[in-house]
């Protein structure tokens, strides 16, 4: 077996490990027996359980991340002097989350229960991670909806962000058998779910800020 089959075979193992159970209930053991290698290889490819979380994050976020960035940059560029739509900005902030969760084949469900959980994880040296790897990209969309809301302070749009991302995680943590009303969504309509996210938050987005 190659160090690269090993490496991937650790990373989808800890992916599927931690969206079940979360970072404290995966112990390293676990995680080596699932992927089928010894303790010595995962500290040879990652050195802890921490760096192992963090790069199976890396490997989801880098591309989502660039995506965003890229869809913003050209939707930027094409419009020059004008603004884009509040709705066209969140589409390109949440649209790369499900592309690249559900459309994964196979493993979209152990995706979606890794990613839904690390970003529900109470442990704030978790929580330290997540927003490591989306800080820049946050203050990029931050300050492309304060453009398109100028009425609305930047504060109250980064609490309205972050509600965003929590209908995102909710929708990505939950799976199909654990839905109280089965039939009622499909996730697999990765545009449809798309549509109906951003026909939700808009509004949450433009809504008039609460006095005091």
């Amino acid at each position: 077996m190659s160090s690269v089959d090993t490496k991937e075979r650790i990373l989808n193992a800890a992916e599927r490990l931690f969206g079940e159970h979360g970072f404290a209930g995966t112990s390293l053991r676990a995680i080596t027996k699932e992927a089928g290698v010894n303790l010595a290889a995962i500290h040879y490819h990652f050195g802890s359980k921490e760096a192992l979380l963090l790069e199976a994050l890396h490997r989801y976020a880098a591309p989502v991340n660039q995506q965003r960035l890229q869809l913003l940059q050209e939707v930027e560029d094409a419009l020059g002097y004008e603004l884009p739509s509040v709705e066209r900005i969140l589409e390109i902030f949440v649209a790369p989350y499900f592309h690249h969760v559900l459309e994964v084949g196979e493993r979209r469900a152990m995706r979606a229960r890794f990613i839904g959980r690390i970003y529900t994880e109470p442990d704030e040296s978790i929580q330290r991670l997540v927003r490591a790897q989306f800080r820049d990209l946050g203050e990029h969309f931050l300050n492309a909806f304060a453009r398109a809301l100028p009425e609305i302070p930047q504060q109250e749009i980064y609490w309205r962000m972050k509600f965003v991302l929590s209908v995102v995680a909710t929708l990505l943590a939950e799976s199909s058998d654990t839905d109280a009303f089965p039939g009622y969504r499909d996730l697999s309509d990765v545009e449809g779910t798309i549509r109906h996210v951003v026909a939700f938050c808009a509004p949450g987005l433009r809504a008039p800020v609460c006095p005091g």
